[in-house]
């Protein structure tokens, strides 16, 4: 791996971290386990996919992949988080939670990009939309987008293995 591909930005702890803060930030005060902040982070790139507004990152085939990449990079930008005082970990009887601290929103209200201003427009809706579902059904939700997305592009994979045995 080269020096440049090592210090990117992209799919990297500081940029997952900054979607989970901003994801945090839209459904203060409540707390949210490491499963749900996975699930979150892919609506809110993939917002489009739940009937939500224009998805901020382009739909690639294979993204149903996406959530066991997005869980190390979850929990990496939850630490970095955690050790700027941005975020919180709540030790409780049902597991640990996460929730944004005090400066994050300060912190937030200095990106003033497009993207993050579009971030935000999307982790309100993400909040808003599935804060109020219990994680079965969140859960459900997730499982519904993914079997309709796989559906969806069944007959694209067979004819590409078609194609692959003449």
């Amino acid at each position: 791996m080269s020096s440049s591909q090592q210090h990117s930005p992209f799919n990297s702890a500081l940029e997952t971290g900054v979607r989970t803060l901003t994801v945090l930030v839209a459904s203060y005060p409540m707390s949210h386990d490491l499963s749900r902040l996975v699930q979150y982070d892919y609506l809110v790139v993939h917002s489009a996919d739940a009937n939500g507004p224009p998805s901020l990152h382009p739909p690639l085939p294979l993204r149903t992949n996406e959530l066991l990449v997005r869980r190390k990079l979850i929990e990496a930008g939850l630490r970095l988080l955690i050790s700027r005082s941005l975020a919180s970990r709540i030790l409780c009887r049902d597991g640990v939670l996460y929730r944004a601290e005090e400066a994050a929103g300060a912190f937030l209200d200095n990106l003033a990009a497009p993207y993050s201003l579009s971030l935000r427009e999307r982790a309100e809706w993400v909040t808003g939309t599935f804060d109020p579902l219990s994680q079965p059904e969140l859960n459900q939700v997730i499982d519904s987008l993914f079997s309709a997305w796989t559906t969806e592009f069944q007959p694209v994979e067979l004819g590409k293995q078609e194609e692959f045995f003449r």
